[in-house]
């Protein structure tokens, strides 16, 4: 029983010690910088991709037909003849001369 109150009390005191807290010492020296490594070498340029095939040329397209050339249109009728007029008509004798030498009036018909 000795040895359990004794391992109590160890216990008791390490769980306080770690409660209560002393002051820091003074820094330690800063360590030494280290060495920066080698830079690597540069990787090798890429190869060139191959140039692509040129596309081959269309082919001409037809010739069109030439248009059928028109018939020719119908000859006109001949217009119609004219009527012939009638005839005048017949006109009138003369008066008969006077045998007196007088003037010899003449009127028109309507």
């Amino acid at each position: 029983m000795k040895n359990s109150k004794l391992f109590i009390v160890v216990l008791f005191a390490l769980a306080m010690g770690g409660c209560i807290t002393a002051p820091a010492g003074p820094p330690g020296p800063q360590g030494a910088t280290g060495y920066t490594g080698e830079t690597g070498a540069a990787g090798g340029t890429g190869a060139t991709g191959a140039t692509g095939y040129t596309g081959d040329t269309g082919a001409t397209g037809a010739t069109g037909y030439t248009g059928a050339t028109g018939g020719a249109g119908a000859p006109g009728d001949t217009g119609a003849t004219g009527a012939t007029g009638n005839t005048g008509a017949k006109g009138n004798t003369g008066g008969r001369g006077s045998p007196n030498g007088g003037t010899v009036v003449i009127v028109p018909n309507h």
